[in-house]
């Protein structure tokens, strides 16, 4: 053997286990970059679970990791069963869980429940649940059934600033009411809101006004008005309980009833006098149709005359009248037109 081979023997031997050792820090490397990033991806869960076992509100490791995969955010179930678990209300992780996937506010909803249970409302996690994913403020709701709510009636968002309504003798009140108002929280769902509310008790103002037979008698007693539409049990079918209504401010507007009547005379001149000109019109035509008639008789009597010289001459010819007859009618005719002239026309012609 020569010496070569010898010597490349001897080195295969040595370089193989530099291979391995270079294979295995590789190895450890990758293993230890694994490790950091499971570590890094846990740490983000350690916290959120030692800080829920330590309050008595334990959620599993793996459950954490499970909402994370699912796209629920663990801070937000976490720390909402703590708070939960803190007041007394004992709510797990799974109905919080399936009602953020619903798309609802959960810590909104827990605060809800909180609220319910110290002012001893009964309020389930169900019913909120509904209530929140029905798009209304769960919280709202609560704080507004412990704390009643005034609304201003007409609302500020109207455009307008009173409820106008005529008495019966005519004359306009323009009033404003406040209505105390606590949220039924059984009738949350389904339930009519501040609007209809708004609605009824306006169209309550206008009627109870408009029943009245005088204006004076509704500002003598403006408390009359919230009377009569208090119990006509303006609340049902919506989500509030109407405390009280309250007539804040009534005031005198114009006289409607004078204004009506006013125009309704402008009217009727308007109508008499259409009438009037009418009848004129007619009789101006019928004038012009009787004077065109007297122009027509009188045309008539223009070619009867016209006959007379002809009458006049067959009876010459026929000999049925004589020279003396004819100067005695001329004769008459004179004496006829001297008598008119020294009388003077009469009245008809006068017209004429």
């Amino acid at each position: 053997m020569s010496t070569s081979m010898l010597t490349t023997l001897g080195q295969t031997p040595g370089a193989g286990g530099a291979g391995a050792l270079v294979i295995g820090i590789v190895l450890v490397v990758i293993i230890g970059i694994i490790a950091l990033v499971v570590l890094a991806f846990m740490a983000r869960f350690i916290n959120l679970w030692v800080q829920a076992l330590v309050s008595n509100a334990s959620v599993s490791f793996f459950n954490l990791v499970g909402m994370w995969l699912r796209k629920v955010n663990p801070r937000i179930i976490v720390l909402s069963r703590i708070q939960a678990v803190k007041a007394g209300i004992q709510i797990g992780s799974n109905p919080m869980e399936s009602h953020y996937l619903a798309g609802g506010n959960v810590p909104r909803v827990v605060n809800a429940l909180i609220a319910a249970d110290r002012a001893k409302i009964e309020l389930d996690w169900n019913t909120a649940c509904a209530i929140d994913l029905a798009g209304r403020d769960i919280l709202d709701a609560v704080q507004t059934s412990v704390n009643p709510k005034v609304i201003d009636c007409p609302s500020t968002g109207s455009g307008r600033t009173t409820i106008d309504a005529v008495a019966q003798d005519g004359i306009q009140l323009r009033a404003r009411a406040r209505v105390t108002v606590r949220a039924n929280l059984a009738r949350l769902i389904g339930g009519a809101t501040e609007e209809t509310i708004i609605a009824r008790v306006g169209e309550g103002i206008v009627t109870t006004i408009g029943s009245a037979s005088s204006h004076k008698a509704v500002l003598e007693n403006p408390d009359s008005i919230s009377r009569v539409v208090l119990d006509k049990g303006l609340d049902a079918g919506t989500a509030f309980e109407i405390l009280s209504i309250d007539i804040a401010d009534i005031d005198v507007g114009e006289n409607i009833g004078a204004k009506l009547q006013a125009d309704q005379a402008e009217s009727d001149k308007k109508r008499f006098q259409a009438e009037a000109e009418k009848r004129r019109a007619m009789a101006m035509a019928q004038e012009q149709e009787f004077q065109a008639e007297v122009q027509k008789n009188r045309a008539l009597v223009v070619l009867a005359e016209a006959e007379v010289p002809k009458a006049m001459a067959d009876a010459f010819r026929s000999g049925n009248m004589g020279i003396m007859d004819y100067y005695r009618m001329k004769n008459i005719n004179a004496d006829t037109s001297m008598r008119q002239s020294i009388a003077g026309p009469d009245e008809d012609e006068k017209k004429a």
